[in-house]
């Protein structure tokens, strides 16, 4: 593990009786790029504007480098932040919207030109220096607003959802070349955003937030095969989420039927949740099916059918398939071990984490010993 450029210890928030961050922990490693992913209202941008210092947290320490900045002014930070609406200055030109922080330090014109130059050269604006902010399109503004940021030489780069205002083509596209250039830089983002697509698809490690909480962290794989409860699973992707029980370790029951998984460490016969992803679910024939379905009705997605459906203890089931089925008709459903994950009951991040170190330490001496 490298040197953490940001950590928050036991960070807390409140406004009045009200919490806004409840006893946050995270941190971040430089030259990587984070995402703070939630709903509206858990705390992502409270989060942010606390790193940046333009709010005070109730407790907790917010450390720079291993040193603590709670009460260092926001200006003396070397952190820099892009907002959701960019904040461009109408009456400016582009490069002096860029060149903005660098004229408050007083540097000498040479300099400021030479640094506003690169900086337009990254975001791939390098011949837009004099136009006017109302001549840019949509995309456009957002690389003016990160190119601003970075002309500072920032350590960290806050990004508080800054692709939201984008239609859905440009908003791919700008996924792509945000990722790109944040590994060009090589400093360490902090991405604020609501959408889990977004964040699996640029992130080095997500932090999944609800009510003030950091619910699970980790790389967007860990997170979306290895959820830790109901919401993250929920939240993360398409799921289909079972009550189930625990017979034994690697043996679980839901749906009428006992079937292997690849969990271990939790009790015989404790009462849990199983996730299956629809895409990981396959259609077949009900002779040589894991379970059997009805299917309820379906949808054409382009590249896979949409079907839901139901069994015969009522739960509905979402399946992504390369091939059709017909309404009313009984199928089969099949699946492997590992395409089961079983999640516990209000189990804290620790304690899974020490969980999946017990099962994968029971793998490998069950491979060992055969």
């Amino acid at each position: 593990m490298t040197e953490p450029i940001i950590t928050l210890r036991q960070v807390t928030k409140r406004y009045d009786s009200h919490t806004i961050l409840n006893n946050i922990n995270l941190t971040l490693e430089s030259g990587k790029f984070y995402t703070l992913l939630g709903p509206s209202g858990c705390g992502k941008t409270t989060i942010l504007r606390a790193i940046a210092g333009f709010m005070q947290v109730s407790a907790g320490e917010i450390l720079f480098a291993g040193q603590r900045i709670n009460d260092v002014p926001a200006n003396k930070r070397n952190v820099n932040t892009v907002f959701q609406d960019y904040a461009l200055f109408p009456h400016m030109t582009v490069a002096e919207n860029v060149a903005f922080g660098l004229t408050l330090k007083k540097l000498a014109k040479s300099v400021i030109a030479e640094r506003v130059a690169k900086a337009l050269k990254l975001v791939q604006l390098a011949d837009y220096g004099d136009r006017a902010i109302s001549e840019l399109s949509g995309g456009q503004r957002q690389r003016i607003a990160i190119a601003r940021a970075i002309v500072m030489a920032p350590k960290v780069l806050l990004l508080d959802e800054p692709l939201s205002a984008l239609d859905a083509k440009l908003r791919r596209q700008m996924q792509v070349e945000l990722r790109a250039l944040q590994q060009r830089l090589g400093i360490t983002f902090l991405f604020v955003t609501h959408d889990q697509e977004e964040a699996l698809a640029m992130s080095d490690e997500i932090f999944v937030m609800n009510q003030g909480e950091i619910l699970q962290s980790g790389s967007p794989v860990d997170i979306y095969d290895e959820p830790i409860n109901h919401f993250v699973a929920d939240f993360i992707g398409e799921s289909n989420i079972l009550p189930a029980k625990m017979i034994a370790d690697f043996q679980v029951a839901f749906g009428g039927h006992q079937f292997e998984c690849a969990d271990a460490g939790i009790p015989d016969n404790e009462p849990v949740e199983v996730v299956i992803r629809p895409e990981d679910l396959t259609l077949t024939t009900p002779d040589r099916a894991k379970l059997t379905v009805t299917i309820d009705n379906q949808l054409f997605r382009g590249d896979y059918y949409e079907i839901t459906a139901t069994d015969t203890h009522d739960n509905h089931w979402l399946i992504h398939s390369v091939n059709p089925a017909e309404d009313g008709t009984t199928v089969g459903l099949t699946f492997r071990p590992q395409d089961l994950h079983v999640m516990r009951f209000g189990e804290k991040e620790a304690e899974f984490d020490a969980r999946l170190e017990t099962y994968d330490d029971l793998e490998d001496d069950t491979v060992d010993q055969t």
